[in-house]
């Protein structure tokens, strides 16, 4: 446990110091128990709820002055089998005024301070796009861009072998590639296909929905200033690599960039062992073909700033399409000799509907129509693994050209009808939020729940849509069953020793900012040795600790739809 105390001991202190944002209650009982907030602000002109324990009946409320500005009730306890307990929520929206207001749960010493701002989640919506570039592989990380979190260049990738499972007569094992930049996939140092499929698209969604609002953020990275908005430049460092784990000779797709074994936690220029593109598969090259497709539609608006890349990734989605048809069924099977992420995926029915709808509306192709009709089904919550609702994004955002398509599947009407679930859930859940079910990453889950939200918002503009997905982002700052603000470098009660090699090795105190966190699961409880319990309740199972990588790593497909869930807020709410 010694390695844990130097970033434990700040957060137990900080808690502890700040009487006015978390101070014990007289049972000692944790403070969020008996409050538990967004940690990080509300909209003035936005909903407003908070969870309090069953002992408590109404919030005082007041100003910086210390007079009394609203008490707000609290409703009847609603029960959780996910958290095993009850709590009560509290309704404060028709506080409207911006300030920071002292919270005093009534029966209680605790005060709790909250800040309402017209533009609460301005930082916020920038580091969620920055902890991207702090990810970058090949590159150093330099100070006036990655302040103290500078650090030097690692893995350049210039020198890859090609492994025994992806050898052909044209690339035998052993052939050198080069395939350079892109992402640090989550805790570990390797790069796979099949995530950064949904978390480039992910982010090139929020780019299309919200394109004035992503024009004028600015990040300061390296590429800042170049006339390309700043989280196209993002997307771009990945996206380059990504069209390199192309095979030119067949278009088949790379399953991934690895070692064969992960990391030791060391900084990525100490961490030197030999890298390997392993074994193309159909499920790679399908998420290959749908991102590249889409890509392209989304760089015709650059083709004076990024002249034929647009060209490039359709012509590289087509090929990567023709491979996948001449070789339906080529699962990703691990080989005996790596021991990185598989990422293995044997339903393959979703990567067909999403690659053909991105190829039929980058070319309007009328073969690309009858595997979507023939590939069809209702949609899901998105996860790298689930990309059907990708797809429905996509052509639903083009709903007036798909004519055909839309006369004879329920498109619409089944989207919708995945959102009114997901809000009624919301509505009617002791939490205020969708998820009924934690899985590893449950924290992405529930902010791809927003992001389905927020698209239906996009629909049809009613506002149950934008103000569930609020309630999303509150719990992911803090109004949760753990306490935990789970971004990190934001909230009072702080996660800090995420499963993070970069973070782990830099010997910094704080953790890389704006990362998500995966969030409480029961996937895995032994991750970090018997000696540490976790709750047997999914909802709080959680612990803030390195070795937890089931429960407090980071991911690039966790990050990307938080990135959508922040900054469509901002740029509806502000």
């Amino acid at each position: 446990m010694k390695k844990y105390l130097i970033r434990l001991l700040p957060t137990v202190l900080l808690i502890s110091f700040m009487s006015a944002c978390a101070v014990q209650s007289k049972d000692d009982a944790p403070a969020y128990e008996k409050f538990r907030y967004n940690q990080e602000g509300y909209f003035t002109k936005g909903p407003k709820l908070a969870l309090v324990s069953e002992d408590v009946d109404e919030l005082v409320i007041r100003d910086e002055a210390g007079k009394e500005v609203l008490r707000a009730a609290a409703a009847l306890p609603l029960f959780w089998d996910a958290s095993g307990d009850a709590v009560r929520k509290v309704d404060f929206s028709e506080l409207d005024s911006a300030g920071t207001y002292t919270v005093e749960p009534s029966g209680s010493d605790e005060k709790y301070k909250i800040l309402i701002a017209d533009n609460p989640f301005e930082e916020l919506g920038k580091s969620v796009i920055k902890a991207f570039y702090y990810n970058r592989s090949s590159i150093p990380l330099e100070e006036k861009y990655a302040g103290k979190w500078t650090r030097e260049a690692g893995h350049p990738d210039t020198l890859v072998l090609v492994h025994s499972s992806a050898a052909d007569a044209n690339r035998p094992e052993g052939t050198i590639i080069s395939s350079p930049l892109g992402w640090y996939d989550a805790g570990d140092y390797n790069k796979y296909v099949v995530n950064s499929a949904i978390t480039n698209y992910t982010l090139l969604r929020a780019l299309s929905d919200y394109p004035e609002y992503y024009a004028a953020l600015e990040l300061n990275i390296p590429e800042s200033g170049n006339g390309v908005p700043e989280l196209l430049s993002e997307i771009l460092f990945n996206l380059r690599w990504f069209i390199s784990m192309q095979d030119d000779y067949d278009g088949g797709v790379y399953h991934k960039l690895t070692t064969k074994k992960f990391e030791e936690f060391v900084m990525p220029n100490e961490a030197v062992n030999q890298r390997f593109v392993v074994a193309k598969s159909t499920a790679a090259t399908l998420d290959y073909a749908a991102l590249t497709a889409a890509a392209s539609r989304v760089l015709r608006k650059y083709e004076d700033l990024l002249p034929g890349l647009a060209d490039t990734c359709l012509i590289r989605s087509e090929k990567a399409w023709n491979w996948a048809l001449a070789n339906p069924e080529i699962y990703y099977q691990q080989p005996a000799d790596i021991a990185t992420g598989a990422y293995g995926d044997n339903m393959l029915d979703d990567e067909w509907f999403w690659a053909a709808s991105e190829l039929y509306l980058a070319t309007g192709d009328d073969k690309y129509r009858e595997v979507i009709k023939m590939k069809y089904d209702a949609p899901t919550v998105p996860s790298w693994s689930d990309v059907r609702t990708l797809g429905f994004f996509s052509l639903l955002d083009n709903y007036d050209s798909i004519a055909v398509i839309a006369q004879s599947l329920p498109l619409e009407d089944e989207f919708m009808a995945l959102a009114d679930k997901l809000t009624l859930a919301s509505q009617t859940s002791a939490y205020g939020l969708s998820i009924q079910k934690f899985e590893w990453g449950s924290n992405s889950s529930v902010a791809n729940e927003g992001v389905i939200k927020l698209f239906a918002y996009k629909m049809t503009g009613d506002a149950k849509y934008l103000n569930s997905a609020v309630s999303d982002l509150d719990f992911i700052l803090g109004r949760n069953a753990t306490g935990y603000c789970f971004v990190t470098g934001f909230g009072v009660n702080q996660v800090m020793n995420i499963h993070h090699r970069p973070s782990a090795a830099d010997g910094i105190l704080e953790p890389v900012p704006g990362f998500l966190v995966g969030g409480p699961n029961l996937a895995v409880l032994d991750d970090c040795g018997a000696d540490i319990e976790r709750s047997p309740f999914p909802a709080k199972s959680y612990v803030d600790l390195e070795c937890s990588y089931s429960t407090n790593e980071i991911a690039i497909n966790w990050n990307a739809p938080m990135v959508y869930l922040v900054g469509a807020i901002n740029a509806r709410m502000r």
